[in-house]
């Protein structure tokens, strides 16, 4: 089988980058022949490497300009798209449509990226003719708050997912509920779920555990809670900093680890001023893959909150299952098929082992402030949650198990015709910018064109 693989890639600091790079080194020592490629803008690609299709084991990393002319040359069984709503993904767009291939969705809410692809080229009559297209009950002129430049709220009410879907041979998710979903409104499409995983995560002995605590300024009697990733207000900062407060004056030694880049959007220095824990949390921006792992297998709670949500699988939350952490999520109807307790009651919602803490977005302030203050203080719970989730990583996201699942989906989908053309605005022009160029000259456009 082979293989062009377009994603954003290390250094780039994406989830998806570090992600994509375990799951392709995988396949290659499986006996794939990969080509990855990648914007040249922003990650280092080595020389061309001849002009040769793609061979088992070594893997070439390349601009994706030199996707085109292998692409035109057959040198490719399958073309597989890592697609979110990350400016990372940007440049792989002009492809997906013309190349249909195998799309793994990390988004499933994509009109932050589609509307952003458009509107950023000022194409507003595309922007409203695939708004159109891909939400054919909306009303006439809801595209319009897009073209207007709202987006919040709005990006998620309509997830401009369609052309993906369809346009596709076929698409994988990282949510078993989620497939399931998407089948059921896209019935012609083939649409499989994945785990989500990474290399491999070995937990830490207590000395390590210890050292990486240390390392982070953490006593040995602290109670640390962490968020990890992009911090962004979508991740509930405010709410998580307001509960933070609440349990430490309860728990004169909880700490709150900030580990990741700050987003513009979140005004976390004022947030700490303002819930007077500006004392209390410890930040740390810097982290390599090996440095977060640590950071997150040093915590006692880690907390993956989303609201609004693009139906993402959380990168940090698998990691902090993988070290054995209890975790508190918010209760999302994709991931309904994850055991959980609910804070209010502390019933499971499942027959299985619970591996996390679930939050109503109703009921987000009280029952946030319940379970931090529950696990703060209830060290075995604490405990069987961690060895749950560690339990369920093994079966559900372990590295062969994302190994297999994506050889299975590759598979399949190499095996599928192409999907019937999309509409025109999908299949943009060529000449477009030719003819806007040469439009206000009248009768010299015919004769150049």
């Amino acid at each position: 089988m082979r293989l062009a693989w377009l994603s954003p890639w290390p250094p780039q600091r994406s989830g998806v980058a570090g992600r994509s790079f375990d799951v392709v080194a995988g396949l290659a020592a499986r006996g794939l022949a990969i080509d990855v490629f990648v914007d040249a803008f922003e990650v280092t690609t080595a020389q061309r490497g001849g002009d040769d299709p793609p061979t088992p084991g070594p893997i070439r990393v390349q601009s994706a300009h030199d996707f085109l002319w292998r692409a035109v040359r057959g040198q490719f069984d399958l073309v597989v798209y890592q697609i979110g709503n990350s400016r990372l993904h940007e440049f792989t767009w002009p492809y997906v449509w013309q190349w249909p291939g195998l799309a793994v969705l990390h988004d499933a809410r994509l009109h932050h990226a589609r509307g952003r692809a458009r509107l950023l080229r000022r194409d507003r009559a595309g922007y409203r003719e695939e708004f159109a297209w891909s939400h054919p009950d909306a009303p006439a002129d809801a595209a319009e708050l897009g073209v207007a430049g709202f987006g919040g709220t709005y990006s998620y009410q309509w997830p401009m997912i369609r052309g993906v879907i369809e346009g596709a041979r076929a698409v994988a998710v990282h949510s078993s509920s989620l497939a399931a979903d998407l089948s059921a409104r896209f019935p012609e499409s083939q649409i499989a779920s994945i785990a989500l995983g990474g290399g491999p995560v070995d937990l830490l002995s207590d000395a390590e555990r210890a050292a990486a605590r240390a390392g982070l300024g953490l006593s040995p009697e602290a109670i640390a809670f962490g968020v990890f990733g992009g911090l962004s207000a979508e991740k509930r900062l405010p709410q998580i900093i307001r509960a933070f407060a609440a349990v430490r004056a309860r728990v004169p030694d909880a700490r709150l680890v900030l580990g990741g880049a700050p987003d513009a959007s979140a005004d976390l220095d004022r947030l700490a001023q303002d819930a007077g824990v500006a004392d209390a949390i410890v930040r740390c921006h810097d982290l390599d893959d090996t440095a977060f792992d640590r950071a997150i297998a040093a915590m006692d709670i880690t907390l993956h909150l989303r609201w609004p949500t693009a139906l993402e699988t959380s990168g940090p939350w698998v990691r902090a299952l993988a070290a054995g952490r209890a975790t508190i999520v918010t209760d999302l109807a994709h991931q309904s098929h994850v055991p959980v307790l609910d804070p209010r009651t502390w019933a499971s919602t499942a027959t299985a082992a619970p591996i996390a803490v679930a939050i109503d977005i109703l009921d987000e302030d009280h029952s946030l402030r319940a379970a931090m203050l529950r696990l703060a203080q209830d060290v075995p719970l604490r405990d069987r949650l961690g060895r749950a989730a560690r339990a369920y990583w093994v079966t559900e996201h372990h590295p062969d198990r994302v190994l297999d699942d994506y050889q299975r989906v590759i598979t399949d989908a190499a095996s599928r015709p192409a999907p019937a053309p999309l509409p025109h605005c999908f299949r943009p022009d060529p000449l477009a910018h030719a003819r806007d160029v040469v439009g206000p000259f009248g009768d010299l456009q015919c004769e150049l064109l």
